[in-house]
């Protein structure tokens, strides 16, 4: 795959995220019963200038820095769900399963849940319930949504491996894999504090988390496959598109949530 355009501005930000290549759902599961003809261990000082499988890693963080956003389909433990996703500046996320007439929007530290008739019903008109307690809500579906996070693990891996060329979805892609305990992958979100790593280490649960990334030429991450004490699938589409945006609710169509933090998802 050729490398990402922008190398003078690669290697300036591969300074700032060097923390990220020192430091990762646990049960064990393995990702693919099929093992690699050929596993290829980077080796030496990767940078994200070189195609050993750490410096493709760190190319992908590169291109998630820039991209700022993306709209995705997923898989969490058997649920199928869809939305967009903003990881800078701000946390942004539009959040809808498959079979549940409700939307969850997550606008930094505020959270909006309805936007269907069966909320309007229950409030007595407004569609949506507004829940805002300071912090950033439902971070751990955010954690298992974001591709910041599962890139941040995988560079962060001692021995990242190249597991081949494939087709998906009609696209040429290289598949790469990773095996890290849940300790090792919460500790390398140097993005994330302390008490969103702890819980997303205990989300991770005791074994050993099995990471594949499917990456495409432009060391955009496409497919997203991480197996631990639930196995989620999450594909990606349209980085830094300026077409994904998510709004806030009319004021107007808004109550507030009782209580400021918002319930756990069904």
């Amino acid at each position: 795959m050729a490398a990402p355009a922008r190398w003078a501005a690669a290697l300036l930000a591969a300074v700032l995220l060097a923390g990220t290549a020192t430091a990762c759902t646990g049960s064990g599961t393995a990702a693919d019963p099929a093992s690699p003809s050929s596993p290829t261990p980077s080796t030496g000082e990767a940078s994200p200038t070189d195609r050993s499988p750490h410096g493709v890693l760190l190319s992908a963080q590169l291109v998630l820095h820039d991209a700022r956003r993306a709209e995705y389909t997923a898989v969490l433990g058997g649920e199928d769900a869809k939305g967009a996703l903003f990881w800078a500046p701000k946390t942004v996320l539009k959040y809808q399963a498959e079979g549940v007439g409700r939307t969850l929007v997550v606008l930094d530290t505020s959270a909006y849940l309805g936007g269907d008739p069966g909320t309007a019903a229950r409030l007595g008109g407004p569609h949506w319930q507004k829940f805002s307690d300071g912090r950033i809500p439902y971070g751990g579906l955010i954690d298992r949504l974001s591709p910041v996070v599962a890139v941040a693990a995988a560079a962060a891996a001692d021995e990242p491996r190249l597991i081949g060329e494939e087709k998906l979805l009609d696209t040429t892609v290289e598949h790469y894999r990773v095996t890290v305990s849940a300790a090792r992958y919460a500790a390398a979100q140097n993005q994330l504090d302390q008490g969103r790593r702890q819980a997303l280490e205990a989300a991770l649960g005791p074994g050993d988390v099995v990471l594949d990334l499917w990456l495409d030429d432009r060391d955009q991450l496409v497919r997203l496959r991480r197996a631990a004490a639930e196995v989620d699938t999450v594909d990606y589409t349209g980085f830094g598109s300026s077409a994904i945006s998510v709004q806030a609710p009319a004021e107007a169509d808004t109550a507030p949530g009782a209580g400021a933090s918002p319930p756990p998802l069904p």
